[in-house]
């Protein structure tokens, strides 16, 4: 079996990619429409890859009974899900490739599991929605608890039937093309489905504070014993998590390189335990021996 670097080489072709946008707002709604502006081949969606109105492989992250687990299955947590992707995309010979995800960490971290290249565009979904489409398409979601998968009926019925709540066929007339440039486009029809997933019907599931807590206090001691934490916040919000460590270093700790270390570790080693999304580790050292003089990182 060939292996993946051997597949990352054969991908130098591949032009990847992608559109942003929190949880709700109607990225898999608006990706068809995208993809035929750019030529885009496929789409990798919530742990899908789709061509052509296909489920090509993967599998999808809204049969998950967790919203975390459900986040693991769009990351690509899981090497078997990954690695069946990449040997698909050597074999499809696809050119180029729409990702989907919460933000740009997410779909870079996706690029990089699946050994493609890093995105050469990022759009955000504010870009090539109204704010009205935007709102309608997040109270679909807070309320029915409705998502959409960018293939047709048949594909879902198939494929997964147990979530499969119903079909939506939309002609895009001319003026609502917005991204056509040709004079005199016709407009074009794209059948979509709506699914509800276990985890939607439960409402979100997130790590607590304090399991969070945790674990960053035995990454910390993990890397360092003798780094003591002396604070610990945390910022939410739908793209992930922001934490803010303050710390004491004992005398004589040598700090060049250090700090980036930690962070990287605690991103690192949390990401790959729960599935959810680190934005940023701030580290704030507030004292150093017997001096009080404050640094953030």
């Amino acid at each position: 079996m060939e292996s993946l670097s051997n597949l990352l080489r054969r991908f130098s072709g591949i032009s990847v990619m992608a559109l942003v946008g929190e949880s709700g707002t109607g990225k898999s709604f608006k990706s068809k429409l995208l993809a035929q502006k750019y030529g885009i081949d496929a789409i990798i969606d919530d742990g899908l890859l789709i061509q052509n109105d296909k489920i090509l492989g993967g599998r999808s992250a809204k049969t998950e009974k967790t919203y975390m687990g459900a986040v693991r299955v769009a990351l690509f947590d899981d090497k078997e899900h990954r690695d069946e992707i990449a040997r698909i995309l050597k074999k499809s010979h696809i050119k180029k490739i729409l990702l989907l995800g919460t933000s740009e960490k997410m779909v870079v971290k996706i690029a990089t599991r699946l050994q493609l290249p890093p995105p050469s565009k990022i759009i955000k979904i504010e870009d090539i929605a109204t704010r009205e489409e935007i709102d309608k398409a997040i109270r679909s979601r807070q309320i029915e608890g409705k998502h959409v998968i960018p293939v047709p009926a048949i594909e879902i019925k198939r494929n997964y039937s147990q979530i499969f709540y119903d079909s939506i066929k939309v002609f895009f007339s001319k003026p609502a093309m917005l991204f056509s440039r040709k004079k005199g486009a016709a407009g074009k029809t794209f059948e979509k489905s709506v699914v509800t997933p276990e985890f939607s019907k439960k409402g979100r599931v997130s790590i607590s504070e304090a399991a969070l807590t945790q674990m960053t206090m035995h990454c910390v001691q993990e890397f360092d014993p003798n780094i003591r934490v002396k604070k610990f916040s945390i910022r939410t919000n739908a793209r992930g998590y922001r934490l803010v460590i303050t710390i004491d270093v004992p005398f004589g700790k040598q700090l060049t390189g250090e700090i980036y270390k930690l962070q990287q570790y605690i991103v690192d080693n949390i990401e790959k335990y729960t599935g959810i999304l680190i934005e940023e580790v701030s580290i704030v050292i507030d004292k150093i021996s017997g001096t009080d003089k404050i640094k953030k990182y």
